[in-house]
């Protein structure tokens, strides 16, 4: 009997075929948008968490100033120096390294070609704090440290557009008034978290940049390196109070500067795009309600113009729940039918889309399922009403319907 009412729900699809094709149009536009948005987000919320471990796990960030901003309104922090990255390096338990940091910006030229671009003055320890591996070369000498010389490893960005991607360790280009020896070259590490090119760099000793770019000492940036077997909030707090006592800061006046955590970061970013994601989720699933009312009143008018049909059955002996079982058969296939076409037009969107945002392509079996089993719940639950309609018409008075 199922298999004799699946075959007349068909038949009945297949009669009107542009109706039906309208009918499961919300049906498609609700499945292909939920799975496009939530497959998108998670892939978002993948590439944030990608951008994030390349910055190295266990890392704090220690920069001047309340937040990413000045703060207050008054005049800027005074930067760090030497003796806070000592301090830090010797004082505090827990710390595998500390690299300071020293940038500026400046044109590299080579060979007729230029480049502008940023300049990033530290120490060994920077290697040692994040994972970024050199692909060629080596870095700096202990004796290059100290003196200040003029040698540099460059991101991928830079070899491409000084040395058109060939071999450049060995090799000299100016950058700003200064001549530098490459002796390394960086992996590609690829785009930042908020939109920076992270290969567009050209590391350089510390003291060579402050030197021959900034003209001070300043340390503008301090990374640091915790160890897995600290708690990093725990050598966050001995690092803040050890800073506040070397700046003077007293009673409970505001730290002049601020400590973010690379996992405190992934997490505040992982919680915003899962948030906006399910905003926008939700918004789109609104089509399938949409879709499923569209389902109903196709129905109730299948059940208006097929009202004779169903007394000739009632009459020579069909019964109530087989009526029933015919039209809500039929709401179930349509529903399934935009389903199943919403969740191709969705990998469809996820294919294009993708590359476009710079995020990997993911196909989640558990999505597409639940958006499937829902497309087939919207069918039961918005076909009931006009199947249970025509279960409850009189056998006498359909058969005398015009």
């Amino acid at each position: 009997m199922l298999g004799t009412t699946i075959l007349l729900a068909v038949r009945s699809i297949l009669r009107h075929k542009l109706r039906s094709f309208l009918t499961t149009l919300g049906i498609i536009i609700g499945v292909a948008a939920v799975v496009t948005m939530v497959t998108l987000g998670k892939a978002t919320t993948a590439a944030v968490q990608s951008q994030i471990a390349a910055l190295g796990t266990n890392i704090l960030q220690i920069r001047p100033g309340q937040g990413f901003g000045r703060g207050g309104g008054g005049p800027r922090p005074a930067d760090f120096d030497e003796a806070d990255v000592e301090a830090i390096r010797k004082q505090v338990a827990g710390v595998t390294a500390v690299a300071p940091q020293a940038q500026a910006t400046a044109t590299a030229i080579y060979n007729g070609a230029n480049w502008s671009t940023t300049i990033n003055g530290t120490t060994n320890d920077f290697f040692r704090v994040q994972p970024w591996t050199l692909t060629s070369g080596r870095t700096f000498l202990p004796a290059e440290e100290q003196a200040g010389k003029a040698v540099c490893i460059i991101g991928n960005t830079v070899r491409q557009n000084l040395f058109r991607g060939g071999e450049a360790v060995g090799h000299r280009f100016r950058i700003g008034n200064v001549s530098c020896d490459v002796v390394g070259t960086l992996s590609t590490r690829g785009q930042a978290g908020f939109g920076g090119d992270q290969d567009d760099v050209v590391i350089m000793p510390i003291k060579t940049v402050q030197r021959r770019f900034t003209g001070n000492r300043d340390v503008r940036l301090i990374l640091v390196g915790v160890d897995s077997a600290y708690d990093a909030s725990n050598v966050q707090a001995s690092i803040t109070d050890l800073l506040r006592e070397r700046r003077n800061i007293r009673g409970g006046k505001e730290d002049d500067f601020n400590i973010f955590d690379t996992a405190q970061i992934s997490a505040t970013l992982t919680g915003t795009t899962t948030l906006l994601t399910g905003i926008v989720t939700a918004v789109a699933a609104i089509s399938l309600v949409v879709g499923g009312i569209g389902i109903m009143n196709i129905m109730l008018v299948s059940v208006t113009e097929r009202t004779r049909e169903i007394g000739i059955r009632l009459a020579i002996g069909a019964v109530a729940r087989e009526v029933l079982m015919q039209f809500l058969v039929e709401a179930i296939a349509l529903s399934c039918l935009g389903g199943l076409v919403g969740l191709v037009v969705a990998q469809l969107a996820v294919l294009i889309l993708a590359p476009l945002m710079q995020v990997p392509y993911l196909f989640e079996p558990q999505i597409n399922l639940v958006a499937f089993g829902i497309a087939a719940l919207i069918g039961v639950v918005f076909g009931y009403f006009p199947a249970r309609r025509a279960a409850s018409l009189n056998p006498i008075d359909a058969l005398r319907h015009e």
